[in-house]
């Protein structure tokens, strides 16, 4: 089972051990840039990749912060489900 953990600037995706992917931002106050995206090939097609992003808008939302996203990744997961995202995006 993937286990999502929040890492200070960043989400990342475990298998075991095993770092699988990643969602990385920086910070600046209460806004945070994500952007890079990331899940090893062999873990595609999992939703993984979702999940990392959804970790980090709900620490954004618990730290009162907004996301500006660079990544692509990001941007399109904010098209597809703005009202997921209403609360954090920017």
């Amino acid at each position: 089972m993937i286990e999502i953990r929040f890492e200070g600037t960043r989400a990342a995706a475990y298998d075991g051990g095993t770092r699988v992917g990643e969602c990385d931002f920086s910070a600046d106050g209460r806004i945070w840039t994500v952007y890079h995206t990331e899940v090893d090939a062999a873990y595609g097609g999992q939703g993984i990749a979702r999940r990392l992003v959804k970790c980090v808008a709900e620490q954004a939302a618990r730290s009162g912060a907004k996301i500006k996203a660079a990544c692509s990744f990001v941007a399109r997961e904010f098209e597809r489900r703005p009202e997921e995202y209403a609360d954090v995006r920017l």
